[in-house]
């Protein structure tokens, strides 16, 4: 019984004799803390590691002690070992995030920082140090997003490099950010938006630029969009890039320095000759509102053979001659939305033989349409720390057709597309993910028909489908209601003065039915394959597609140039 009780009595006496051999953790803490003061960053370490157990605080201290002796390494760990014990302490995060970004690991330095502004949303250093590195990254928006947390950045002027040939006017009224006061994040989108609806810059960015008291300059660096291109080698490409498709783009961009653009497209292909023309100009002087008025005089022959379903599509030889002339508005409400509306007048004549009365009665009908059109599009997401933007449109065509019938007819289309630059900087591995889909209810004409293939004059690409057989339009299918889903990444191949190249792989899938027999795809539509980008010398761009489609196995080779 006395052996025993001595035990115990060693037992119970043993935490008592460390804690008279080994110094209390506030006088550990406290002692760290001055030589801190000191800047004795060495003894820091010291006292750190000769403990057998430190406290969260001394973590801290030797953390930043180890920074100061730039051993990068073993001030993360030390940090990292504090935020385990502390978690809600924001003081670690916002270290281990100094600690990343001297190293360089910008990636590491913002995640550091996230977690640090989840803890306190309001931290004025940390917000700070955020948007320093989106800036260093050249993601302005990002920036912006948590320097206007603390009421940043203050802009002192606005500068211009080089001076735009724009009129100073309407240049100052897109901006939608005045100096002497904090640049907000979405006043910036809302002159980006202007700008883009200006049409006179191939590119631009604004850079911030820091002065002495603390504010920044913004310069606003531009490329104006030049109708014949920068240089002789630019001009003979811009000039040139559609005689392979016996098209040429005639284009007059900033007439007179008031932001009035002409737009024009002349082909001469005998299979689908057309004419187009297109002016815009700005209302009263307002970037934000736009007018516009345009002709499109068309004269095509079309083969339906590979647009008809059915053995007992009612096939034959089909010439359409096709006039419309539009006036319209738009307005660019902010960053985030904006709309349009138009009147159009139409008149279509079709000369047919082959089909039989009935469905040509239906489809080809002579005469003329008034038609409405009205468009509405919306930014549904923009997350700039991520480089994800998600966008909207709607558009509903109201018209009725005047002539051997007088039948009304209505369009509606909706489409949203996402896009994401998962790199830093630049737009390497580029993703875009878009819906689109469309409907009709009435007796549309012919020329109202949606159809799903690579075709010049449409958008609505199914890239293992050619839109053209032998130069004639009508090799894809037709119908009256569709659903397109298209996916692409684009990785940038090479980069360098003059040029880049970017290639990847797309996968389209689409449906488009009609209630007539004939018209439409009676199953899904897949197709794959890749593409190549090359953008060359002021903005032109050139398209090659190789798409295949996976119900019949068939190849295309598809090339097209624009800027």
């Amino acid at each position: 019984m006395i052996r025993r009780a001595a035990v115990l009595c060693l037992i119970l006496a043993w935490p008592t004799s460390l804690r008279s051999v080994d110094p209390p953790t506030s006088e550990v803490v406290s002692r760290a803390e001055k030589l801190y003061q000191e800047k004795r960053w060495e003894e820091v370490v010291q006292l750190a590691t000769s403990q057998p157990e430190t406290p969260a605080e001394l973590d801290y201290l030797s953390g930043r002690a180890l920074a100061r002796l730039e051993r990068w390494d073993e001030a993360r760990i030390a940090l990292e070992r504090g935020q385990v014990k502390h978690p809600q302490d924001k003081r670690f995060p916002l270290e281990l995030a100094g600690v990343a970004f001297k190293q360089q690991r910008y990636s590491e330095a913002k995640a550091a920082l996230h977690r640090a502004l989840r803890l306190d949303p309001r931290d004025i250093y940390g917000n700070d140090f955020l948007a320093t590195i989106y800036l260093l990254e050249d993601n302005l928006e990002a920036a912006l997003t948590y320097w206007n947390r603390i009421e940043k950045p203050y802009i002192e002027q606005v500068k211009h490099e080089p001076e735009p040939e724009v009129d100073s006017a309407i240049l100052d009224r897109a901006f939608a950010f005045p100096p002497a006061g904090v640049l907000a994040l979405e006043n910036l989108r809302t002159t980006r938006a202007r700008l883009n609806e200006l049409g006179v810059f191939r590119q631009y960015r604004f850079d911030l630029e820091p002065v002495e008291n603390g504010g920044f300059d913004v310069t606003f660096r531009s490329a104006p969009r030049r109708s014949w291109g920068d240089g002789k080698l630019s001009t003979l490409l811009s000039l040139g890039r559609g005689l392979p498709f016996q098209t040429v783009y005639p284009e007059f961009y900033n007439l007179g320095g008031s932001a009035m653009n002409l737009r024009s497209l002349l082909r001469w292909d005998a299979q689908k000759r057309r004419a187009f023309a297109d002016f815009s100009a700005p209302l009263g002087g307002e970037p934000q509102w736009r007018y516009g008025v345009h002709i499109d005089l068309r004269d095509e022959k079309w083969d339906l053979a590979g647009a008809f379903a059915g053995s007992a599509a009612p096939v034959g030889e089909l010439k359409m001659q096709f006039a419309e002339a539009g006036a319209g508005i738009r307005s660019r409400v902010n960053g985030r939305w904006g709309w349009s509306s138009a009147i159009l007048v139409s008149r279509r004549r079709f000369q047919h033989q082959g089909f039989n009365e009935q469905w040509a009665s239906e489809f080809l009908t002579d005469g003329y349409a008034l038609k409405h059109r009205a468009q509405l599009d919306y930014e549904l997401l923009r997350q700039p720390e991520r480089r994800l933007t998600t966008r909207s449109g709607l558009r509903w065509d109201l018209g009725k057709m005047f002539g051997q019938s007088h039948s009304r007819f209505s369009k509606f289309e909706s489409s949203i597309e996402t896009r994401w630059l998962p790199q830093a900087r630049g737009d390497d591995y580029e993703t875009i993910l878009g819906v689109r889909a469309g409907t009709t209810w009435g007796r549309v004409p012919f020329d109202e028909l949606f159809q799903l293939g690579l075709e010049r004059d449409s958008d609505l690409w199914m890239r293992g489908h050619v839109g053209t057989r032998d130069g004639r339009k009508g090799n894809a299918p037709l119908g009256r209601n569709y659903l397109l889903v298209s996916g692409s990444l684009n990785k940038i191949v090479y980069a360098g003065p003059g040029f880049s190249i970017g290639a990847g792989p797309f996968v389209d899938s689409g449906k488009i039915t009609d209630p007539s027999p004939f018209l439409g795809a009676k199953k899904w539509l897949w197709d794959t394959g890749a593409q190549v980008r090359l953008n060359v010398f002021g903005g032109l761009g050139i398209l090659f597609v190789y798409g295949k489609d996976l119900r019949s196995g068939r190849n295309v080779f598809y090339a097209t140039l624009g800027r």
